[in-house]
């Protein structure tokens, strides 16, 4: 029984401390329940990777900041689509068998640090709240509705507050 988070640096824009987001990743789905038999992948990407993917399954143009997507227990789905939501692991029957692929949370670190200017925030803070925002989506959080949108909102401060802006 684990829970794995595989993570990788794709990109060369704005070098990013894969173990630490690994490790806020692994945190932040302990902090919801998910603690064991589940498989999440976090990148960073560039922004003509991003832009691919955002046009590609979003049909936007350009790059965004994080994707995410979710991987559904349905058989007869025709692939993933990112930011669709879905039910999250507790959705799947506990099987000592199956291993859950929660899905992948893509980000670029381009776009962030851009972010993080306008946010007036560091570049680490602006990575910290992109890995959180991708893995409560993975988890079938979103933020269509402001009533969704508000309720995420508190959760991802509350999760940073506790395994981001902790004093060491």
């Amino acid at each position: 029984m684990s829970l794995d988070i595989y993570a990788a640096d794709e990109q060369s824009d704005h070098p990013v401390a894969v173990d630490r987001w690994a490790t806020l990743a692994r945190s932040v789905l302990e902090a919801e329940g998910v603690v064991s038999d589940t498989e999440v992948s976090l990148l960073f990407v560039d922004e003509a990777a991003i832009a691919a993917l955002n046009e590609r399954f979003l049909d936007k143009a350009g790059p965004t900041d994080v994707l995410s997507f979710p991987i559904e227990d349905e058989v007869d789905r025709g692939g993933r689509s990112p930011d669709e939501g879905g039910t999250g692991p507790a959705s799947i029957e506990a099987d000592t068998d199956h291993h859950l692929l929660l899905g992948d949370v893509v980000i670029c670190p381009a776009v962030a640090a851009r972010n993080a200017v306008d946010h007036g925030v560091i570049f680490d803070d602006e990575i910290a709240l992109l890995v959180v925002h991708g893995i409560l989506h993975l988890l079938g959080m979103d933020h269509v509705a402001d009533e969704e949108a508000e309720r995420m909102e508190r959760r991802e401060q509350q999760l940073l507050a506790r395994y981001h802006r902790v004093d060491p």
